[in-house]
């Protein structure tokens, strides 16, 4: 991933001076005096800091949901994450791929009205990634916010996308942001960003993927509270499939009986098995009108495995049950 498409992804909005250095500027007329408030026995306004997201220059507006995302919830982890948030405890949620994490994300975001930034970490991540640099531009250097530094800066909840895949070296740039500090030293700037009130970090990761050399350290992992999440049992994931597919219940039904057989195998052949979000690509095929034993071909049994015996295994599995 090239820095130019990082920088377009979190650059904030430039004055219009900064943007147009050499458009003269116009003389602005003095403003009027204003009268004199009249007595008042209201008190004067909090000087505490607004809440995300508030005023005419909105730098969080692109970050903000404004639907609501559908997710169904299958125990009680809306109320835990609300409790948590309360307390801005950093969270840590873990669960095999597509099973659902990041649309909680999505759904706890719009719930509490708070801005999402989301960073989908990666090996080649460094800290200034994350926490920011400085830039050349026309008129000489200036210092551009990463993410992290973003949220913390305005009164974002920052979501670390799978953080195992980034370096160890990269993710500690987040302790002091996840204990009672609630700090992000600048280093090259020589600044310190004390957190915004709304600010929190949520990070997520598959512990399917963990190895010796991708995991996280006990430093990093005992400043968050977790929530384990899986796939959701028979009836409430066919609920799922229908909603976001438009598929009718009975197909599936179907399809989770499939994913199910498949997910038995996880260990025995295949490295993981049919996710929830597989599914939903199934189902939204099957919809449009695509052959059933063809849809799933292409959404279930051909992404996982190359093995030959693994995919007539599978193929067998999709006819039963189609």
């Amino acid at each position: 991933m090239s820095l130019d498409q990082f920088y377009r992804t979190y650059s904030p909005r430039q004055p219009a001076s900064a943007r147009y250095p050499n458009q003269r500027s116009m003389p602005q007329r003095a403003p009027a005096p204003s009268p004199a408030p009249a007595p008042s026995s209201a008190p004067a306004p909090s000087s505490a800091p607004a809440p995300a997201g508030t005023g005419s220059n909105d730098i969080l507006a692109a970050y903000r949901i404004n639907e609501q995302p559908y997710y169904r919830s299958v125990a009680d982890e809306v109320e835990l994450y609300e409790a948590a948030y309360l307390v801005r405890m950093p969270m840590m949620l873990k669960g095999p791929t597509g099973c659902g994490k990041t649309r909680f994300v999505e759904h706890m975001a719009w719930k509490l009205g708070k801005p999402l930034i989301t960073v989908a970490c990666n090996e080649d991540m460094t800290a200034s990634d994350l926490v920011g640099r400085f830039l050349l531009d026309a008129n000489g250097t200036r210092w551009q916010d990463g993410p992290l530094a973003l949220a913390a800066r305005h009164g974002a909840i920052c979501y670390l996308d799978e953080i195992v895949e980034a370096r160890q070296d990269t993710t500690v740039v987040i302790h002091p942001l996840t204990d009672a500090r609630r700090i992000l030293p600048l280093d090259k700037k020589g600044e310190v960003i004390h957190a915004h009130p709304d600010f929190q970090v949520v990070i997520s990761y598959n512990p399917g993927y963990q190895s010796l050399m991708k995991d996280l350290k006990q430093s990093t992992k005992q400043r968050f509270g977790g929530l384990d999440f899986n796939y959701p049992e028979h009836e409430v994931e066919a609920e799922i499939v229908e909603h976001e597919s438009g598929i009718g219940r009975d197909i599936a039904k179907k399809l989770v009986q499939i994913a199910e057989r498949a997910r038995n195998l996880k260990g025995h052949g295949l490295d993981e098995g049919i996710s929830t979000r597989m599914l939903i690509y199934a189902a939204s095929l099957i919809q449009r009108g695509v052959d059933p034993l063809a849809a799933c071909r292409v959404a279930l049994v051909r992404p996982i495995t190359d093995d030959p015996d693994m995919r007539d295994a599978l193929d067998s599995a999709v006819t039963t049950y189609l």
